[in-house]
């Protein structure tokens, strides 16, 4: 954790919040490191205080009192972000969201329901299940709807159902001067004005924080088959992931993970795949269209020399086969030697570009001596790597660095992005620059007309 820089006013922003809140303004060092540190190598830093709110109206008192004393304002949903969205860069006043748990209304007829911004993606399927609905962006981590929502997640059904942006029809957001606005409406399309809501899907906290989310729900198919089959190359399975979405198999899922990944899943899921290069996959639809799906892809994937397909139907040997592939990070720290940390990033790229992105890069990792299981939503064009490598010496920092970098261009130079899903964060600011050049100044014109005073998450994606 590093030192932390207190803001200048936290502690009368705190003097006057506590009589609201009591106990649930906690300036615990415990809790405020908790706070300030997400899942990856980034340094964090802890806010001043962390405050536990339940309403709309209680981020609009604490948010109130921090424009007023010009106090920074960090949203913190499950902590489970990757690119150091939710360290206290300049301290101040964090706003955890988890007690915001509600699922609002449920609009079964119109396929789209309201939620708080704590609800997280799990207890919202369990709850829409039992009227025959699902809400499909699903990021490895049970992450909060209001995270998922500010980063822009998507996750693996991305390939078919599309990222958050495409999946929320509306927000209500306290801004950076305490107003409370609300965006979009239940219509499945709208020309009226301008689309505040994707310019705040995606804005990773630092033009307001997101209270309430309106989202898109989808049925639940009448047939769903998953699957597991090995291929003899990376590029062998990204072959066959563009020739699949070339040909227009409505796929749900297909997910790369190398065989590096994979002898981590065999070893943490108690599960024996062959450790080659694997595509995990998923068909959905009625029970024609399914047969009809996973004969055209099994054609695909023996032109490519890949094996037979290990199919799951039942439920529980999907959900236990998908678990696996969302272990996978779990899976790869547990295989290296104490002490190494992940510099956990991804980067999308045009679909027929990516098969040579994913074999550019495994060699030069590869050619550096690197450590780096890739694991990915290929259907898509994205996939991760994690570099692993020794924090405590520079040596190893400065050679994973350079290979993180040499990645980033990469993927920029085949007219991809810095990161498909991930987010800017304070990780990734170095790179917005590479890929918007002056769209960036644009970025931080909107960001100083929302919030003059930058208190809304200082310091990440375009905010000075």
């Amino acid at each position: 954790m590093n030192i932390h820089v207190k803001s200048p006013n936290a502690a009368a922003a705190i003097d006057r919040l506590k009589p609201e809140f009591g106990d649930r303004l906690s300036t615990a060092p415990a809790v405020r490191e908790q706070h300030g540190q997400d899942l990856t190598w980034h340094k964090g830093a802890p806010p001043d205080a962390v405050v536990f709110v339940r309403s709309t109206e209680e981020v609009q008192k604490v948010v109130k009192v921090c424009a007023a004393l010009k106090v920074p304002v960090i949203p913190f949903g499950t902590g489970t972000s990757l690119e150091g969205h939710i360290t206290a860069i300049h301290g101040g006043i964090t706003i955890d969201m988890s007690g915001m748990n509600n699922i609002l209304e449920v609009n079964a007829s119109d396929l789209d329901c309201r939620v708080e911004a704590g609800v997280t993606r799990k207890t919202l399927n369990t709850n829409l299940r039992d009227q025959g609905l699902f809400f499909p962006i699903d990021p490895g981590a049970d992450a909060s709807i209001g995270g998922m929502t500010a980063t822009r997640a998507s996750g693996t059904n991305a390939v078919r159902y599309g990222t958050m942006r495409e999946n929320v029809l509306g927000l209500t957001v306290v801004m950076a001067d305490g107003s409370v606005i609300r965006t979009g409406t239940r219509a499945k399309k709208s020309s009226a004005g301008y689309d505040l809501t994707r310019l705040l899907v995606g804005s990773e906290g630092t033009l307001g924080v997101i209270t309430e989310i309106q989202l898109k729900l989808h049925g639940i198919p009448q047939a769903m088959r998953a699957g597991v089959c090995s291929l003899p190359s990376t590029q062998a399975c990204c072959q066959v992931a563009i020739e699949t979405v070339q040909m227009g198999i409505p796929i749900s899922r297909i997910e790369l993970v190398d065989a590096e990944s994979i002898r981590g899943i065999n070893a943490y899921s108690k599960l024996s795949f062959p450790e080659l290069p694997t595509l995990f996959l998923e068909f959905a639809g009625t029970e024609a269209s399914v047969d009809e799906q996973v004969a055209l892809f099994t054609d695909i994937v023996s032109g490519h020399g890949g094996s037979d397909i290990t199919w799951a139907a039942r439920e529980e040997d999907r959900l236990k086969l998908w678990q696996a592939r969302h272990d996978a990070f779990w899976a790869a720290q547990a295989m290296v030697k104490p002490g190494l940390g992940s510099l956990s990033t991804d980067v999308c790229v045009p679909i027929s570009r990516l098969a040579e992105c994913v074999e550019e890069t495994r060699l030069d990792m590869e050619s550096h001596g690197i450590y780096c299981p890739m694991i990915g939503h290929i259907g898509d064009g994205n996939f991760h790597v994690g570099i692993y490598l020794d924090a405590n010496d520079p040596a190893d920092v400065s050679r994973a660095k350079a290979a993180y970098d040499r990645l980033i261009d990469r993927a920029l130079a085949m007219g991809g992005t810095c990161t498909g899903e991930h987010g800017i964060g304070s990780g990734k600011r170095q790179y917005l620059d590479r890929e918007h050049g002056d769209a960036v100044r644009v970025m931080r014109q909107i960001k100083a007309a929302l919030d003059p005073d930058n208190i809304m998450n200082p310091g990440k994606n375009a905010a000075p």
